[in-house]
């Protein structure tokens, strides 16, 4: 009468040796578990391969690495979730307050001749660079302050995003040697944003600009090489002078709910015809252009056509309430 019982806790015991050997147990996240490799050997290694590719001289790279350090606050801003997410609406009252708007046009006025210079060098008005500005760093105010070769590098090693951190860390170091700055002065964001318009390295490679030919191409410190930098930057991704970015809208209780969202393109005449019309009632302007509509906070909440320029704020920040803080913020700044 015992075998059966045997028997039965044999098949159990090896079923449940089967099911964890599947599924194992989770542990909590700890610091051994962010890379099977101690982040110094790690360093050691990408050390190595900088000199190996040429980006740094074999002195030069022993000096910048002695000084990079793993930084644990970077890896939890970087896991951390926030508790609750912000409407659109409550994004938008934080974003543009009038003290912004003050500022934004006390700035557009004083340096008129050097934004003006800007805009017809790129074609992007001025009061969307100031804007970007504005909303990126308080127009220069706070630019994060972290050292960035420290955060790319802690990315980096930590492995959540790591292809991604490991090419940001190698130009980080291309832009050192370039700028001949000092590494610590590279500072920006905990993600590596950096400098007053918070470009992660590759942009900065890629379309900063010394727009005051001092020589240098410095988004910390100078400020028409930040606001040229973000002008160049957006022209490039596709900016249209002749376009604005969008306009809030009334739209039909009868509208279709499948017709919002980025995927569908009208016309103006064709939103239209469907009802939509201007936030004081009166028509759409009768300009070719395409739009799609947008309502961020979902039903019966806020509604925008969103035009071409606004994708292209997108590839600036994949943020649909930044974008939108910037599109508004621009329109403020630019009333007399």
């Amino acid at each position: 009468m015992k075998q059966p019982i045997k028997i039965s806790i044999l098949i159990f015991i090896s079923i449940t040796t089967l099911i964890l050997s599947i599924f194992p147990a989770v542990p909590a996240f700890s610091q051994s578990d962010a890379s099977d490799i101690p982040f110094e050997k790690w360093l050691n290694e990408v050390q190595q391969d900088i000199v190996k590719k040429g980006i740094l001289s074999d002195k030069k790279a022993k000096d910048v690495f002695s000084h990079i350090t793993w930084q644990p606050t970077v890896v939890d801003l970087d896991r951390r979730q926030p508790e609750r997410r912000l409407s659109t609406a409550t994004y938008l009252q934080k974003t543009i307050s009038r003290q912004r708007i003050s500022e934004g046009r006390k700035f557009l006025h004083e340096k008129k001749a050097l934004i003006e210079k800007i805009q017809y060098k790129y074609q992007v008005p001025g009061r969307f660079v100031i804007a970007l500005w504005a909303m990126e760093t308080s127009f220069g105010r706070n630019t994060g302050g972290y050292d960035v070769l420290d955060a790319l590098a802690t990315l980096a090693h930590d492995g959540r995003r790591a292809d991604f951190f490991r090419k940001e860390f190698e130009v980080a170091l291309k832009i050192l040697a370039e700028t001949g700055m000092a590494p610590d002065k590279i500072t920006g964001s905990w993600a590596g944003a950096m400098g007053q318009c918070q470009f992660m390295p590759s942009t900065f490679l890629n379309y900063a600009v010394d727009f005051d030919g001092d020589g240098r191409r410095d988004i910390w410190n100078n400020r028409a090489d930040v606001l040229g930098s973000a002008a160049h930057y957006l022209q490039q991704i596709g900016w249209d002078f002749h376009r604005g970015w969008g306009r809030q809208v009334q739209i039909p209780t009868t509208l279709a709910t499948n017709l919002v969202g980025m995927e569908t393109v009208l016309s103006l005449k064709e939103w239209q015809e469907k009802g939509v019309r201007q936030t004081d009632g009166l028509p759409l302007p009768p300009a070719a252009i395409k739009a799609s509509l947008i309502q961020p906070d979902g039903p019966g909440t806020p509604a925008y056509l969103v035009y071409d320029n606004f994708r292209v704020l997108l590839k600036w920040n994949r943020s649909v309430p930044f974008a939108l803080s910037v599109g508004l913020l621009a329109d403020h700044i630019g009333k007399k």
